[in-house]
């Protein structure tokens, strides 16, 4: 049997390609998955399952007013918008953006059934559904669909083709992001810092952080609400939360990977965030990197010898494992990587 999935799985593989901005990604997404739920309006977040703050690390955006935009990637439309849909059981929500007073009642029950969750706006926009790309090894993002005010409400045969979309949209977001593993050909800027006050607005930064805010838009061709936006989101996930919020961001566009980390510059916990980018290495990497690549746990504890300097007997002494084991193990980690050999893959994690 032929499922949703494997008959859009090569569009979506096609519509994800490297080097390509964001808006353009997300309008080529909805051209695809178009053809099973029909929308006026895309969005699609990206983040690996190491990340546990609902802020996502990638996004693609297509037919989606910046105002809305906005309001989507305020404090509530986060908490509304990705933090309730991943600590549900139901895969899918429908999310009535408009409060419109006709809103339909409650879908009839199904598999999957979708929530529906009335969100505050001041936009007549109609509809929003929204499913969450989960599998065995976690979260790896929300995608949203939009239907305009007055247009026909979703219903479960909507949800039912659009939760049976997720297994190749995780899997083309995987191609995505690890379709080129090497280290960068030039240099990335130095360690840069934003201050986002408490109107979540960037109040001030170093000098060093505007070559990473124009890598952005040159290369990913970001807009500069969603700049705006993103930070924004980082900066509230870190007044509420006690352990600093730390994005990994994949390396697309720009041939590095990119460490973004909040820290709340007060103790009051509402003033404002210190937000530091940098270049992501090492440790700072290797939880996301092999996330992405499915690397799996002793191969992870493989790795994280092999960064630490230790050789193959070493590694094999650590474990209680043969030397040939772990050689296996480390073939299998080149192969996944696109790597040659030890030294090219610690180039990678280290450059």
């Amino acid at each position: 049997m032929v499922t949703v999935s494997d008959r859009l799985g090569p569009g979506l593989c096609a519509a994800l390609q490297p080097g390509a901005g964001l808006e353009q990604v997300g309008a080529e997404l909805s051209r695809v998955v178009a053809r099973v739920v029909a929308h006026d309006a895309l969005r699609c977040g990206v983040m690996n399952p190491s990340t546990g703050w609902g802020v996502t690390s990638l996004a693609f955006w297509h037919g989606y007013p910046p105002d809305l935009g906005r309001a989507l990637l305020s404090v509530d439309g986060i908490k509304a918008d990705v933090r309730e849909l991943l600590r549900q059981a139901s895969p899918v929500v429908v999310a009535d953006l408009g409060l419109r007073s006709d809103a339909p009642d409650p879908l009839p029950a199904s598999h999957p059934q979708p929530a529906r969750h009335p969100q505050p706006a001041t936009y007549r926009v109609g509809e929003e559904l929204r499913v969450a790309l989960r599998d065995a090894r976690g979260v790896w993002g929300v995608l949203c669909l939009l239907r305009a005010a007055g247009g026909r409400p979703f219903d479960d045969a909507d949800a039912w083709r659009i939760a049976g979309l997720g297994p190749s949209l995780i899997a083309a977001l995987r191609g995505y992001v690890t379709a080129k593993p090497g280290a960068p050909a030039e240099r990335e800027p130095p360690p840069g810092m934003l201050v986002i006050g408490a109107d979540d607005r960037v109040r001030a930064m170093t000098p060093q952080a505007r070559p990473w805010l124009d890598a952005m838009k040159a290369q990913l061709a970001v807009p500069d609400w969603l700049t705006e936006s993103s930070f924004a989101s980082l900066a509230a996930a870190a007044r509420e939360h006690p352990e600093p919020p730390r994005l990994c961001v994949p390396s697309v566009g720009t041939g590095w990977w990119t460490a973004i980390e909040a820290q709340p510059l007060g103790d009051d916990g509402d003033g404002d965030v210190a937000v530091v980018i940098q270049r992501a290495t090492g440790t700072l990497l290797l939880p996301s990197f092999c996330d992405w690549y499915g690397i799996t746990t002793r191969e992870r504890q493989v790795m994280r010898h092999l960064h630490g300097g230790s050789a193959p007997k070493q590694i094999a002494r650590a474990f209680d494992l043969s030397v040939h084991t772990v050689n296996d193990h480390l073939k299998a980690i080149f192969r996944k990587t696109g790597t040659g050999g030890r030294d090219e893959l610690m180039a990678v994690i280290n450059a």
